[in-house]
């Protein structure tokens, strides 16, 4: 593994991604999943359990690796909230059986927290991680 992402999406989302070995992100574009590289690994990060909702969930809730070398536009049209349906981008992942972790518990432990304000990256929709958090995180999570 050379590099690691934290992907930013509600855990419902993130468990419908995970069930069928994708991800998709920033509402389907296709910019930040040509960042990403075949065995770089990836974690969903919810900050809410569904989209929308107000009560914070703040968990680290999938973990996988990439398994595909381009990213690829799903054949169904997809409601992406007020807009036309549209044809999200998308990448495979391999996920591995994990369970949610919230991210307070894992205070000290992760580089990507170290610094104050570090959630203002988050709304980017796609953080790069260290391969000391994905290890971490791989660790604390894997079922």
């Amino acid at each position: 593994m050379e590099k690691a992402w934290l992907g930013v999406v509600s855990a419902d989302h993130a468990a419908r991604a995970a069930g069928q070995n994708w991800i998709q992100l920033n509402h389907g574009k296709r910019n930040n999943l040509t960042r990403l590289r075949r065995g770089d690994g990836f974690v969903f990060y919810s900050p809410t359990q569904r989209l929308g909702e107000k009560k914070p969930l703040r968990a680290v809730t999938q973990l996988g690796i990439v398994a595909d070398d381009v990213p690829f536009q799903a054949e169904e049209l997809v409601q992406m909230r007020a807009a036309e349906p549209v044809r999200p981008w998308r990448r495979c992942v391999e996920f591995v059986p994990a369970r949610p972790v919230p991210i307070g518990d894992l205070a000290g432990q992760l580089d990507l927290t170290r610094e104050p304000g570090w959630g203002h990256s988050l709304r980017f929709g796609l953080v790069a991680l260290s391969r000391n958090d994905f290890e971490v995180l791989r660790r604390v999570m894997t079922v």
